[in-house]
């Protein structure tokens, strides 16, 4: 089941005091998971949202706001840092500009602990290019997370603002579950409300998927006329003249002429194929072809230490030192060969599963 996070924008930083516990406790947390299981569990539980939200409250910051995507994400990079070899993760991007870095950081890792950098960069572009190209929601993406393992496993998180509704959604992805990059891809996409989208990711639109790709591959000529027919008839699509450019499109459409794509994922990939290309073409599809595209919008926690706005109540940093503390002196007599206290906090967690 997909589900979406949509959440409140919330401006402002998580103050130094904050953060830095937030980036100790994340990196006992994350040394716990690998140690009790594997690398590949860390990718399992973070592209769970239920867990990611959890794990945001646990660790202090707002419990749901988009400000818990981008700072949690962060303490975690900077959790891994420098111990990338013992715990078998490397995570790249972040917000902004730090997302647009992430192939550079992935070729880092790939070089200096011989991971397969081409795949990973792959399966970041795509997951972008997914969810800003593909599924149209109304979210522009400003956050990008890769996290990845030495096996080449691998989770996505990224995040999208609303510019008319000042909400973010967030995009959960994991390899783990993945069978196909655009059909229905998301682990996770749970939303205050549905909106309109163009889903081309949809299992519904798998003919459409087909039907587009073969327009791409048509004489750009042929393709250009049957659109200048639809955006001269009454208006029953969200897409309109204003929406796109035929001109601009057909330049497009000479790229992928020349190299025609094999596939949807293909033609998602090319250089220069954007929104309004594929708003375009998925419009030509329905009314020329009848190969409908899906248009449906793809669309819990407790705190531990508080919050950093004093919602529900304030962080007590006495608190939050002791727990990080335990988990550390858990940690640290773990590896002595004392594993009592690690085995109380793993009693405790199957109690609370439990219940």
């Amino acid at each position: 089941m997909r589900q979406v996070f949509e959440l409140p924008l919330h401006y402002g930083t998580a103050p130094p005091w904050l953060f830095e516990r937030m980036k100790r406790l994340a990196s006992a947390i994350l040394e716990v998971i690998v140690r009790e299981y594997s690398p590949e569990e860390v990718i399992r539980r973070v592209s769970d949202p239920f867990w990611f939200q959890s794990l945001g409250c646990l660790l202090g910051f707002d419990w749901h706001s988009s400000g818990l995507t981008t700072t949690v994400c962060g303490a975690l990079k900077e959790a891994v840092k420098g111990r990338e070899k013992d715990l078998g993760i490397v995570i790249a991007g972040g917000k902004g500009g730090r997302a647009r870095k992430t192939p550079e950081e992935l070729r880092d890792y790939g070089f200096r602990f011989s991971l397969n950098a081409d795949d990973l960069i792959f399966a970041s572009r795509m997951s972008a290019k997914v969810d800003s190209t593909a599924l149209q929601d109304g979210y522009n993406l400003y956050h990008h997370t890769f996290i990845a393992t030495f096996q080449n496993q691998w989770a996505v998180i990224q995040q999208g603002m609303n510019e008319k509704t000042c909400k973010a959604r967030r995009y959960h992805w994991s390899s783990l579950d993945l069978k196909d990059f655009v059909c229905e891809p998301h682990k996770a996409i749970v939303s205050e409300g549905k909106g309109e989208a163009l889903n081309m990711v949809a299992k519904e639109s798998e003919n459409a998927r087909k039907v587009v790709t073969v327009i791409a591959r048509d004489n750009p000529e042929k393709t250009i006329k049957e659109l200048n027919k639809i955006l001269q008839l009454p208006e029953r699509h969200f897409l309109t003249r204003e929406d796109i450019s035929p001109i601009r499109i057909k330049k497009v459409l000479l790229k992928t002429y020349a190299e025609p794509p094999k596939d949807f994922l293909a033609l998602l990939g090319k250089e220069g194929v954007g929104p309004k290309t594929i708003r375009a073409l998925a419009l030509i599809s329905d009314v020329v072809y009848g190969a409908k595209a899906s248009y449906t919008d793809p669309f819990v926690y407790s705190f531990a230490h508080g919050g950093k706005d004093g919602y529900p109540y304030r962080i007590k940093k006495e608190d939050y030192d002791k727990s990080i503390k335990i988990w550390e002196e858990a940690i640290r007599e773990a590896k002595l060969g004392r594993e009592e206290k690690l085995s109380c906090l793993r009693r405790l967690n199957k109690i609370q599963s439990a219940r």
